[in-house]
């Protein structure tokens, strides 16, 4: 997602009129992101970029805008939500949303599941009436209100006359199981008629009759109960069978028709970019994955499956992320990169122009360094960022733009301080670079050296193009992309961030007539402070080290690397004998070497778990302290950390992570319990021992090492959905590689575009491509067409009211129509 900005909100009513706004980012009601506060604004501009893997199934993306109170709760000025099946709208667009008004009755998530019996009773006097059981049996995904959720069901049978029962309050629980049974009387008594269940009258009425099941969280304050959800079923459907049991999507409760103009709340300028895929097991990619694997070795390079993929795509950076994911997942990496790389040097007529362009090598190679390299960003700059953007230090060397009071030599002295620390620790960093990266560069030097031999200055240019002007300067720059800040830097922390990026850029391009580089002239003379040999030796030096082939040990570095940190809820491990187990908000903080919490940022550890004492971490199920978001760290001797976190994406996060580290534990455990030990007993397994061995199999988990922190087969899926969704380009690639092989004369222009050194063995390659494509895309068919069999509407899997469910049916529907 990228949370762009808002306009146009409505006025603050007291004197000052401008707002303190925030945006959430919630999945159906339960929020998974927040961008920083902008002040005094109607005009915000957020400017934050979110991305993360969506541990469950959802109704709604919503985005709520909240004004921040001092003295009260902050205040939603609106929303924009967007339904599931109509992400594909919007995606990869810059969209302007209306803002709509936020009313708790509109605010629905969940589904209950209910059964409905209706049956005609024959008295003592020998009259029959009809009667209707409704079966409240569970409900599940409740929102949770203001912490707490304790839901309870009204059945209400509205007709002539209104009956309204309750079942019993479940408490802390959004997954409530009431099974009770409700009994109405649906017709007055009459006499009994052998014909029909019912006579004419009776038919009627029924039909005119509705039953209504509405949620509620049964609340302490005086405002009164909170409407959860509801459901309003005609009992003219029972008419074609007297017993009926689904699943429903709980409904927002009709407003009465009020009708709000929407133009009063402002916009909010969003780009959603929503992937769903279909993984098949591993043997399903093999003939398709062999292909791409095999790229590096393919002579040329421009006649492999995964160069044909950079061709073919509209953008290069869509097929550079599976590309790089997949080789690195099968150590491949840096053969396919130095191929490709040797591919474009070979084409380069100019050093001063090498991998400038967005080529399908640039691209690769920055996605490379992103995943590869984010470690290394942390340990390098993360301190300096988090002191500029805490200490504020006026650094405008600009004098147009000189704020009140402000010195123009002493914000020089300033910036120049600031970048003569990152340059520092940037230069004295070779050793902490990434070995995938180092390798990389050996080869861009190596390639570049022997194809510009004249120039000696090539051998470092070709480096420095990446490691400063496509890595450090953008994480300069941007430091929440790279996950260097939480948020987007205030506006004089950006203007600071830039003029360090522009200066850093410039040491590291080592160009000759560097402060001609600079449109300003302010950028120009502060550029002096700068012009000495010490600058371009320490780049120098610092490229040799890093594109140097077996520079170093490769040792892991004896700096703690700081991975993940944040407040989450913590119930205590019993460590004392006597006393509550209770539960306590702790700022907890992951390295590759602990696992600590304490009471908060920057306090003494309370608890200090090493790396290796992490035996398992799995997630721990619902029932053990009806708390949602739950999971264990499992240490030895069985003791276990029970912790919970904000929200459903930062549990799979920190579960991903801290399985991760801990992987390559050799006393890891193979079995664990899935719920806690209370009162005497495992609640999973009943076992009554604490010591028992766990009764249910470990997770899978994500493996320590970067090359298999991928999944192989989702990459080669993402591939697969690329060359099908580019399928028309590919035929025509085939057929400029006929074209070029029976016709040596100026090429045809429709066929320009492709870049095909060896008609033959590139129309081979895609021969392959297609027809690996051509068998994936009947075995996705097939596994439509089996689940559209399986599939019953009303299921808990696809309740009824589920819309996209609705219009994968109208497909499949439309498919089979198409097929007969």
């Amino acid at each position: 997602l990228s949370l762009g900005e808002a306009k146009n909100l409505p006025t603050y009513p007291g004197p000052n009129k401008m707002r303190d706004c925030y945006c959430t980012v919630n999945l159906d009601q339960e929020e998974v992101f927040r961008t920083k506060i902008v002040e005094k604004s109607l005009c915000p501009f957020y400017g934050e970029d979110f991305y993360c893997e969506i541990p469950r199934t959802f109704r709604h993306l919503s985005f709520y805008i909240f004004d921040r109170d001092v003295f009260r709760r902050d205040s939603i000025i609106g929303k924009v939500a967007i339904q599931k099946e109509d992400l594909q709208k919007y995606h990869n667009r810059d969209t302007w949303f209306q803002l709509q008004h936020v009313d708790a009755d509109s605010e629905v998530q969940g589904k209950v599941h209910l059964e409905l019996r209706l049956s005609e009773v024959i008295t003592d006097t020998g009259v029959v009436c009809h009667k209707l059981a409704t079966r409240v049996l569970e409900c599940q995904g409740l929102p949770i209100v203001n912490g707490q959720c304790d839901p309870y069901a009204t059945v209400t049978l509205a007709g002539p006359s209104r009956q309204v029962l309750h079942t019993k309050v479940k408490k802390k629980t959004n997954n409530p199981h009431f099974d009770e049974v409700f009994y109405f009387e649906v017709t007055r008594p009459s006499s009994y008629n052998k014909k029909s269940h019912f006579d004419i009258e009776d038919v009627d009425e029924v039909d005119k009759m509705e039953i209504r099941v509405d949620l509620w969280n049964a609340s302490n304050l005086k405002f009164g109960d909170e409407f959860l959800g509801e459901l309003r079923l005609p009992l003219k459907f029972l008419r074609q069978s007297s017993s009926y049991e689904a699943w429903y999507f709980l409904q927002p409760r009709d407003n009465g028709n009020k009708s709000l103009k929407p133009d009063d709340l402002g916009s909010l300028r969003l780009n959603v970019v929503y992937t769903e895929d279909h993984v098949f097991s591993s043997d399903y990619y093999s003939p398709l994955r062999d292909v791409l694997l095999k790229s590096a070795d393919v002579e040329p390079v421009s006649a492999s499956a995964a160069h044909i993929l950079g061709e073919v795509c509209r953008e290069k950076q869509e097929a550079a992320i599976p590309l790089v994911r997949l080789f690195l997942h099968y150590g491949r990496i840096v053969p396919f990169i130095s191929a490709i790389a040797n591919a474009e040097v070979k084409r380069t007529q100019d050093p001063n122009t090498i991998f400038r362009g967005n080529s399908l090598t640039s691209k690769c190679i920055d996605e490379t360094m992103k995943l590869a390299g984010m470690h290394y960003l942390q340990v390098t700059l993360k301190p300096i960022i988090d002191e500029i953007c805490q200490v504020h230090k006026p650094c405008e060397i600009d004098p147009v733009k000189l704020k009140d009071g402000e010195n123009l030599e002493n914000n020089r002295e300033n910036l120049r301080q600031y970048v003569d620390r990152i340059f520092t620790v940037i230069t004295k960093s070779g050793v902490s670079c990434p070995t995938v990266m180092c390798d990389i560069f050996f080869s861009l030097r190596e390639s570049a050296a022997k194809r510009f031999q004249g120039d000696p200055d090539v051998r470092y240019t070709a480096v420095s193009s990446f490691i400063f002007l496509r890595f450090f300067a953008p994480a300069i720059l941007s430091p929440n992309l790279f996950q260097l800040t939480p948020h987007h830097p205030d506006p004089q922390t950006s203007r600071t961030l830039t003029l360090i990026s522009k200066t850093i850029q410039t040491l590291g391009s080592l160009s000759k007539s560097k402060s001609a580089n600079f449109k300003e002239s302010y950028m120009a003379t502060f550029y002096d402070y700068f012009n000495e040999q010490k600058y371009a030796d320490a780049v120098k030096n610092f490229l040799d080290l890093i594109s140097s082939s077996g520079r170093r040990d490769h040792k892991s570095i004896e700096q703690p690397i700081l991975l993940k940190e944040g407040f989450m809820i913590k119930r205590a491990q019993g460590r004392k004998r006597f006393g509550m187990k209770n539960f306590k908000k702790r700022w907890f903080r992951l390295t590759n070497h602990e696992f600590t919490y304490q009471k908060s940022k920057g306090d003494h550890p309370l608890c200090s778990i090493p790396i290796e004492n992490i035996l398992a971490v799995e997630r721990l199920e619902e029932e053990s302290f009806k708390m949602k978001n739950m999971f264990q760290v499992i240490q030895p001797e069985r003791r276990v950390l029970y912790i919970q976190a904000n929200n459903c994406v930062e549990a799979k996060d920190w579960i991903d992570i801290l399985t991760k580290v801990s992987q390559c534990n050799k006393k890891r455990l193979t079995v664990y319990h899935p719920s806690a030990y209370l009162n005497g007993h495992w609640l999973c397994c009943k076992a009554t021992a604490d010591n028992t061995p766990g009764c249910t199999p470990c997770t899978g988990g994500l493996p320590a090492n970067i090359q298999l922190d991928i999944d192989g087969d989702r990459e080669t899926e993402r591939i697969y959905s690329l060359f099908n969704l580019y399928m028309p380009k590919l035929e025509k690639m085939q057929e400029a590689c006929g074209s070029k092989s029976v016709y040596d004369g100026p090429e045809e222009e429709e066929y320009s575009t492709f870049i095909i050194d060896d008609p033959k063995e590139t129309y081979k390659t895609l021969k392959l491509i297609i027809e690996g494509v051509a068998t994936l895309e009947q075995e996705h068919a097939q596994y439509k067409r089996d689940k559209f069999k399986k599939t019953k509407y009303g299921s808990q899997e696809h309740p009824i009211g589920d819309k996209s469910f609705q219009t994968y049916i109208r497909q499949q529907s439309e498919i089979s129509a198409h097929s007969i």
